[in-house]
């Protein structure tokens, strides 16, 4: 199983230079994991780049995923993880949503760069 995280979809979606290195995860959907914190951070980002209907078709590609809802264990093992990584809310719960599927985080924040179960690749600058 695979999460990514929302800023390896922002790549994907706008064909940044790391776009290759999520697209394994994103297009095997059979196997992929997307915490609805994801769905929110990268529908809203879209939205005010490029507008609602760029936004809506990266919600639909999304949800070929299997989508993970906010509830209170999720809450509750996110906020330890948010403690025991110092990670801010949304990164806690994409790394907790991840933990609980036994799922592989992909990610090009570099906050995630040391923990185990992700696949971390440096944040590149377009050519």
């Amino acid at each position: 199983m695979n999460v990514v995280d929302s800023s390896g979809w922002l790549e994907y979606f706008a064909d940044e230079p790391n776009a290759r290195f999520f697209a394994p995860a994103i297009e095997k959907t059979d196997e992929l994991v997307v915490p609805v914190i994801s769905l929110y951070e990268v529908f809203k980002r879209i939205h005010q780049q490029r507008g609602e209907n760029d936004a809506l078709r990266a919600a639909a590609q999304m949800l070929q995923g299997q989508v993970v809802e906010l509830g209170p264990a999720l809450a509750l093992r996110a906020a330890k993880t948010s403690l025991e990584h110092g990670l801010p809310m949304a990164d806690s719960l994409i790394l907790a949503t991840a933990q609980v599927m036994e799922a592989t985080l992909w990610t090009q924040d570099e906050h995630f760069k040391a923990i185990a179960g992700v696949r971390f690749i440096e944040k590149r600058a377009r050519a």
